[in-house]
C-alpha cells in the first residue's frame, strides 16, 4: 500500500523538462503506475484469499487453494479490475467488493490526472 501511495505521489512531484507534449517518459510512468497499482492490489486480493478471507469467487469454481493459483487469479481480477469493468468471470464478494471499488475508481481518476497535469503543466510555460 505505501509503495502505491509513493508512486501516487511522485506522479505529482515529478520535475518537467522541457516543452514536450507526449513523451516516453510520461507513458513509462503512467504505465510503471498502472503496473504498480495492479500487483499492489494483486497482492492484498491474495493475502486476503490465504488468510481466510473471501475477496472474489470465480464463476467456473472456486480457486485452486495453491499460492501460485491464487496469485495468478488475484493479479487477474486486479488487472481486469483497475483497466476496465470486468469481465464477469470472478466476481468480487465481502470486503473485497470495497478494495475492488477503491481500485477501479483510482483506474478511473489516473487517466484523468494525468491529463490534469499535463495541462497544468502546458498552462505553466
Amino acid at each position: 500500500m505505501i509503495v502505491m501511495l509513493a508512486s501516487i505521489i511522485s506522479f505529482w512531484t515529478t520535475q518537467t523538462r522541457g516543452r514536450q507534449y507526449i513523451s516516453i517518459e510520461n507513458l513509462f510512468t503512467l504505465m510503471l503506475l498502472y503496473l504498480t497499482m495492479m500487483i499492489g492490489f494483486g497482492l492484498i486480493y491474495a493475502w486476503m484469499e490465504m488468510n481466510g478471507y473471501e475477496a472474489f469467487v470465480k464463476s467456473l469454481g472456486r480457486t485452486n487453494g495453491e499460492f501460485v493459483h491464487i496469485l495468478h487469479d488475484s493479479l487477474y481480477f486486479s488487472a481486469i479490475t483497475l483497466l476496465s469493468v470486468g469481465y464477469g468471470d470472478i466476481i468480487p464478494i465481502g470486503t473485497g467488493r470495497w478494495i475492488a471499488m477503491l481500485e477501479a475508481l483510482l483506474g478511473y481518476i489516473i487517466p484523468a490526472a494525468f491529463v490534469a497535469r499535463f495541462v497544468m503543466d502546458s498552462n505553466e510555460k
